[in-house]
């Protein structure tokens, strides 16, 4: 007998949300006007596939449709209802049900997609929070997706940038393990046997021969031990903000994302402005879209000047947390009175300059991974070299 979810409304006005077995959704209609119960929904519930995954291009497509749907004009939950018909994925299908009966029951958009972190990450979740603050649901959805795409797309550059050199490096690794475990071992007792002394680089890879083959274990319990010691570090406050602040500083990567997170934050700060938020209110918002318990920490201090009576350039100018370039033109547009306008441009000069970073680092993966290959495999090579060329010498001694 299959499964039908149901939203109805009692006499006095309040929704309920139940599942119900039945024979056809007119059974279900039938037995709760029996109860007296003003049916508002009934859908039959599809089984789960094992392993449903959402996936990021799902997420894309949801958004793009839902934020189409909503500014065209359509209410927010006939739009999240037609919605979870229509996608092919059957996990994400059944959170988007979810989320139609969190919102007929009162709950904003945003904290029912809070309760599937799974589907939904804590940037989207605050991101369509500021919309509906706002107003600009739709201009923010939009703003997701162009945020998800390029996420997606830099995933993809740095993952075909990876393509090549992984495939070096896994070559790389077959050559040295045959060399370590296995010609340099019968080399050297051949050497051993005819009196050859080994010359440094050789008595080096047989060293680590040694290490691999006999103390392999210990290298394996520090590898787990780091790891639950380094996951234990970031749960705990100090330690998360240490980590997030140190992730701002790795070369390549950390310029990344504060370039990200100047074009987030000066785009969305606009939006919440030009519509209407009060400057606090988007900052707190603006913090919370960060994902960075840092940046999170700077902009709360900020907040405090900013209610003490600084204006928000001057507040974030002593925290060092912007470029001047960037606190120079916020200051312009606090001045001239189109602060929302100068944000959106702000935003477009760090999209662009994270559009050419991305470009750089990802072209730069590649020939970096290369030369510590081939740095490796030189070693190892003229190990083995030398002791053959010490060998030959050794030959032609004996002989005459």
């Amino acid at each position: 007998m299959p499964t039908f979810a149901y939203t109805a409304r009692t006499l006095s006005g309040e929704l309920k949300n139940a599942t119900m077995d039945a024979t056809s959704r007119d059974d279900v209609v039938a037995q709760l006007r029996k109860q007296k119960l003003i049916v508002v929904k009934v859908d039959e519930e599809q089984k789960k596939k094992k392993g449903g995954k959402i996936k990021a291009k799902d997420v894309v497509i949801f958004t793009r449709q839902f934020s189409t749907m909503i500014n065209s004009g359509l209410p927010l939950v006939q739009a999240l209802d037609i919605l979870s018909k229509q996608s092919e994925n059957p996990a994400l299908q059944e959170v988007t049900r979810q989320v139609v009966y969190d919102v007929e029951s009162g709950h904003t958009v945003a904290d029912a997609l809070r309760r599937h972190p799974k589907a939904f990450s804590d940037l989207y979740v605050n991101m369509v929070a500021a919309g509906e603050a706002s107003g600009a649901l739709p201009e923010i959805l939009l703003r997701l997706v162009k945020h998800l795409m390029q996420a997606k797309n830099l995933r993809d550059r740095v993952q075909q940038a990876l393509i090549y050199p992984a495939f070096l490096a896994m070559a790389g690794a077959i050559l040295i393990t045959i060399f370590i475990s296995y010609m340099v071992p019968q080399l050297t007792s051949f050497m051993s046997q005819n009196g050859g002394a080994l010359p440094l680089p050789t008595r080096i890879l047989m060293q680590i021969h040694h290490v691999m083959t006999g103390y392999w274990w210990v290298g394996a319990l520090v590898v787990i031990g780091v790891s639950i010691g380094f996951r234990a570090f970031v749960k705990t406050d100090e330690g998360r903000l240490t980590w997030d602040h140190f992730r701002l500083r790795i070369p390549g990567y950390g310029r990344i994302i504060r370039h990200r997170y100047y074009a987030q934050f000066s785009r969305t700060l606009g939006t919440l402005m030009e519509n209407g938020v009060p400057l606090l209110r988007a900052l707190d918002l603006v913090a919370e879209i960060a994902g960075n318990r840092y940046l999170e920490s700077k902009l709360a201090d900020v907040r405090r000047s900013v209610i003490d009576g600084a204006t928000l350039s001057a507040a974030l100018s002593t925290q060092h947390l912007f470029p001047d370039l960037f606190t120079d033109m916020m200051a312009v547009g606090e001045q001239t009175g189109h602060f929302g306008q100068t944000m959106m441009t702000i935003a477009d000069v760090y999209e662009r300059e994270l559009d050419r970073t991305v470009s750089i680092t990802s072209s730069l993966i590649a020939p970096v991974i290369i030369v510590i290959i081939a740095i490796i495999v030189g070693f190892v090579v003229y190990s083995i070299l030398s002791a053959v060329f010490s060998m030959t010498q050794s030959l032609q001694f004996r002989a005459r």
